[in-house]
């Protein structure tokens, strides 16, 4: 009797799979239960029919075997790696930005893009996502890259005229996440 479990949980994850392609460095999402489904889960910008995913929101859905996903220009499809390398010539801290993505997102947060002064995400509490304005800002820093104290006051003055709490997510050499708050910052 195993085996027919065994089945029935995969084609459910099949059916779960949401086709998503990849045009001139644009993540889309075209049909409308997937469209749908995402959105209200607190993915992507819905942008007349279609959806409009970032590349760590992509990542993250690809590495759970959410999305299935086809590069138009060569017609393949595209996993993972593949599209990890694509955005990593775009962007340096592209791994950094789906570390911390990816950690928020296991932790049950809905994290969407920051605005910014380098504030990489926006995050809500959990089931505030579409009813409550994000209370906190995140800003990533890998360990051992200089941050200067003047950015970091500027960014924090920033965020506490917004009513927000900043929030530093270090991460170790090891790709472990270690979440500060900052208060407010006065240097005398």
């Amino acid at each position: 009797m195993g085996k027919p479990e065994l089945k029935t949980e995969e084609s459910q994850s099949e059916e779960r799979t949401i086709a998503a392609s990849l045009k001139d460095d644009v993540l889309t999402v075209s049909s409308p239960e997937g469209v749908e489904e995402l959105s209200l889960r607190g993915y992507g910008v819905i942008e007349g029919n279609k959806l409009y995913l970032t590349f760590y929101e992509a990542l993250f859905l690809l590495g759970k075997d959410e999305l299935d996903l086809k590069n138009e220009e060569s017609g393949e499809k595209m996993g993972f790696q593949d599209l990890m390398e694509r955005f990593q010539t775009l962007d340096k801290d592209t791994w950094i930005r789906y570390l911390i993505y990816r950690d928020l997102r296991s932790r049950g947060y809905v994290a969407r893009e920051g605005f910014g002064l380098g504030i990489d995400f926006r995050v809500y509490e959990r089931g505030d996502y579409g009813k409550e304005t994000a209370k906190h800002l995140i800003f990533g820093i890998q360990e051992g890259q200089p941050v200067s104290v003047e950015q970091l006051a500027r960014t924090q003055k920033y965020v506490q005229s917004l009513k927000k709490n900043l929030v530093l997510a270090v991460i170790n050499r090891r790709g472990e996440i270690v979440y500060y708050s900052l208060s407010q910052l006065t240097l005398k």
